[in-house]
């Protein structure tokens, strides 16, 4: 009786589609709003680390499901949403690149 575990399909490891779990629109909040994102410092063994929680959702939630179910308008308002953010953070820079210029 031959023991080898690497032609043994009890230990393949499982697929990456098969692996993450297929989300749809109901659940999309999760991956862009503040409520669910944690930073911690150390793991549950002390290590330190430097990720926070969404990361982890994006590595065992497919999110391929959840934006290709998003309609046109709600697709269209979430980047809209994206862009007043990014010009929102330009324009902070912008002032905080003045202040430095003047001091």
């Amino acid at each position: 009786m031959s023991d080898d575990v690497s032609k043994d399909p009890r230990f393949w490891e499982m697929p990456e589609k098969d692996r993450k779990v297929k989300t749809d629109k109901r659940f999309r909040a999760m991956f862009h709003d503040r409520k669910f994102k944690l930073n911690y410092a150390v793991d549950k063994r002390g290590c330190p680390i430097n990720h926070s929680t969404i990361e982890d959702l994006k590595r065992f939630y497919d999110l391929s499901d959840s934006d290709s179910d998003l309609s046109d308008e709600d697709s269209k308002a979430l980047n809209q949403r994206k862009i007043k953010k990014k010009n929102h953070q330009t324009k902070k820079e912008i002032d905080s690149k003045k202040r430095n210029q003047e001091n």
